[in-house]
């Protein structure tokens, strides 16, 4: 397959690019290109022009700022939703010009919010605040490639817990330094799934009969309670305190809203695929993402 990747030099970009060895990959880069895959495009100026996507078989759009990381004042938190929604707009137009049949867009399982311990699955409406607003705007975005006719599939992933990950990075140090601890009262779901199941999924969706939302979270969902409990057995390390919610909001601002909430989020499209996954629960995949 002719594929074109934009948000290739992120996490899950680079992870997807080594898993999709073997076909033609054609990366997008707002810098200056440096090898023969890379083509220069900048989004924020506009269209791009759609003969770059002749004979191309997809478009896997994984572009947006980092949610985690950094404190969500209001500048950034319209750097967060410009930097999905605008790259969306412009490819999803670009898909529809030049007739792409597939494009593949990054969402979040931030559409859902905070439902307790309610199942969810894709057909559930989005959270009335800013994540699930966001998540609506930026799924919205690629209806120029929907309208066209291309098969249009929406990925809204958890936490992807694999070597290097984000979270594990920042959670991890404070581990080994026998400062782990469940946030809040740990009864609120935290969606996650591995990174060699989040890349084996949209290898899977690449050739399989699926069109909208799909849920990008493990077979077994997991209590911020029992993911602490996963990561101090699989570290070896005691995890015995309790992250208060003010003092979470006091060192990431409105960004602790990831882990002091969540939603009980089902793989129902997944499942009914029968996408066979590697690592069923969380145990399994931070046992993975960690080597041990």
């Amino acid at each position: 397959m002719r594929i074109v990747i934009a948000g290739s030099s992120g996490y899950l970009g680079n992870a997807l690019r080594r898993a999709m060895e073997g076909n033609d990959i054609v990366r997008l880069v707002r810098r200056t290109p440096g090898d023969g895959d890379e083509i220069q495009w900048d989004p924020y100026r506009g269209r791009l022009d759609a003969s770059i996507l002749d004979g191309v078989d997809a478009v896997v759009n994984l572009c947006g700022a980092p949610i985690a990381g950094r404190r969500w004042n209001a500048a950034y938190k319209r750097r967060l939703r410009a930097s999905r929604v605008i790259p969306t707009q412009v490819l999803a137009e670009a898909v529809a010009e030049a007739g792409v049949p597939l494009l593949v867009n990054a969402s979040a399982s931030g559409w859902y919010g905070d439902r307790a311990d309610v199942p969810v699955d894709e057909t559930t409406p989005a959270a009335g605040d800013y994540l699930g607003k966001t998540c609506v705007a930026w799924e919205s975005a690629t209806s120029p490639a929907q309208e066209a006719g291309a098969r249009v599939v929406r990925l809204r992933t958890g936490h992807v817990l694999g070597p290097g990950s984000p979270l594990l990075a920042e959670l991890v140090p404070t581990y080994r330094c026998l400062l782990g601890g469940r946030f809040g009262n740990g009864r609120q779901y935290l969606p996650w799934i591995s990174l060699r199941d989040w890349t084996g999924a949209v290898r899977f969706l690449l050739d399989a009969d699926v069109t909208g939302p799909v849920n990008m979270v493990g077979p077994t969902p997991a209590t911020n309670r029992e993911f602490t409990r996963a990561l101090a057995a699989v570290l070896h390390r005691p995890a015995p305190w309790i992250i208060p919610g003010w003092a979470a909001r006091l060192v990431a601002g409105e960004a602790a809203i990831e882990l002091l909430r969540g939603a009980k989020i089902q793989p129902t499209v997944l499942r009914g695929k029968s996408f066979a996954y590697r690592d069923e629960t969380v145990l399994d995949a931070l046992r993975y993402a960690l080597a041990t």
